[in-house]
């Protein structure tokens, strides 16, 4: 039996973990991750006791974590994540305003469920931290000893390896992933054959401080609370030859390789090809426009040792895109170089560039 601290977000994926962690007779203590943050239908956010009723991280949600743990007879532990979560806004507002498309829940999961969890484990003992994430840890035995990883989840539709890529290699020991084996419908029938009563909730699509998805009007509105002015990024659209289209409403509206709500009409579909914060220009092409064979990426993450040489593997560029083949050539400070065997299209800078060897996880770094 195993003393283990469980990620609980008050949704099916961990709330099943709750109950095959028990079945198997683990000493399990729950840990709800409050953020303090709520958002107003002004789209203002104040730091204040949580009421919203959509994303993660709610009332709603830490009371159906409550519940979750008194039916499976575990303690509950709330932690007050407010500061930390401030910071990983900050991030976020910093992101948009450099014409970056930020990707929070990576943030979260290498600094919250991995910093301050592991955090608390340490000071109550634990041997484990438990998350309900797609992904699946692989043990290796080597001359030197054992050697974890990350892998793909089994459910290719919900993997979630992807985003935690920033976890430390020296944690990966410490990790379980009880559903990485499991389908989400495995996890939904076995939810309801437990009676646990979130088993047909719904799974959180937006970021957990953006419940609206109006990532552009919270950017504005943060931006405000701190200055007091709304920041003046209108601009102009431009076609990748110059041509001038008008006004359009905003740069932090609209990220590279988007298509939806650019609000002009075109014989053939464009996308937004490139942003230019310095003159708030946001340049429009077709498709074939956004095709890239190389990116840069900085600030690498390894759960491997660190690599020295070039090497070949799987890339991708963004949560739900496929993995590419590619060639990875490491440079100095964290940086890497990806040649990319195929042209993959919409690589947009703030994203996460993540490699893979198969199903094996093997680190990233963020998209230049």
């Amino acid at each position: 039996m195993a003393k283990i601290v469980l990620a609980m977000s008050g949704g099916v994926d961990s709330s099943v973990c709750a109950h095959i962690l028990t079945q198997a007779g683990h000493e399990v203590t729950g840990v709800f991750m409050q953020h303090g943050i709520q958002t107003h239908t002004d789209g203002s956010a104040e730091n204040l006791p949580i009421r919203r009723k959509h994303g993660c991280c709610s009332e709603e949600d830490a009371a159906d974590a409550r519940v979750v743990a008194d039916r499976f007879g575990i303690p509950l532990h709330i932690m007050d994540l407010h500061e930390e979560f401030q910071k990983i806004v900050s991030y976020f507002i910093r992101e948009y305003s450099t014409c970056r498309t930020p990707n929070p829940c990576i943030v979260c999961n290498a600094d919250l469920k991995f910093g301050k969890i592991f955090d608390f484990a340490d000071s109550i003992g634990a041997d484990f931290v438990a998350t309900g994430h797609y992904a699946r840890l692989v043990k290796h035995e080597t001359p030197d000893g054992p050697e974890f990883c990350i892998a793909r989840g089994a459910d290719p539709s919900k993997d979630q390896s992807y985003v935690l890529h920033r976890i430390p290699r020296e944690k990966l020991p410490r990790l379980l992933f009880p559903l990485g084996d499991r389908t989400k419908e495995e996890i939904r029938t076995m939810a309801e054959d437990a009676g646990i009563h979130v088993a047909h909730k719904r799974d959180s699509q937006e970021i957990c401080f953006v419940p609206d998805g109006d990532h552009a009007k919270f950017v504005k509105e943060q931006i405000f609370r701190e200055t007091g002015a709304y920041p003046d990024t209108k601009g102009n659209f431009f076609t990748t030859d110059g041509k001038d289209l008008g006004p359009h409403e905003g740069m932090e509206r609209y990220t590279v390789g988007q298509r939806k709500g650019l609000r002009l009409a075109f014989r053939e579909p464009h996308f937004v090809v490139r942003l230019e914060p310095e003159t708030n220009r946001v340049i429009l092409g077709l498709h074939d426009e956004l095709a890239r064979t190389e990116l840069h990426a900085s600030e690498s993450v390894w759960q491997i040792p660190t690599p020295t040489e070039a090497f070949e593997c799987e890339v991708k560029i963004r949560y739900r895109s496929p993995s590419v083949p590619a060639r990875v050539i490491p440079e100095k400070d964290g940086k890497f170089r990806i040649e990319l065997h195929t042209p993959v299209f919409g690589i947009a800078p703030g994203q996460a560039a993540v490699c893979y060897a198969g199903e094996t996880l093997l680190g990233g770094g963020w998209i230049d």
